[in-house]
């Protein structure tokens, strides 16, 4: 399984960008999906998931913020995020997880930062 997320970039406080996953060599419509991120010096945390059925769930820093979408026909996970702030800085992961086994896959990671 791979997965190549990209998107990532400088941004000024206020600003968007749109990060988005490729994954291939699994069965994506069977996983739940989910994006990630890691501050400098602090441990990654979850920013926003996606259900198989399309449910979402977002960090309560995120929510009014970031939507994360999934688009089962092109293996693709993408995360809007809009209104940046410079907390919002960091590497973004995304994240596959098969709800039965539990079984989970991680992307490279593509790093943001959000200037003030």
């Amino acid at each position: 399984v791979q997965l190549q997320a990209y998107g990532g970039g400088l941004v000024q406080a206020g600003g968007f960008l749109r990060l988005s996953c490729v994954a291939s060599g699994t069965i994506f419509r069977l996983h739940d999906l989910g994006w990630y991120r890691q501050a400098p010096g602090k441990q990654r945390e979850l920013v926003a998931v996606i259900t198989i059925g399309g449910s979402t769930n977002y960090a309560d820093s995120v929510k009014g913020r970031f939507t994360i979408s999934r688009d089962n026909a092109k293996n693709t996970v993408s995360l809007q995020m809009n209104s940046l702030k410079p907390e919002d800085t960091g590497v973004y992961y995304c994240n596959l997880e098969q709800p039965v086994t539990r079984r989970t896959y991680w992307g490279q990671g593509t790093k943001v930062t959000v200037s003030s």
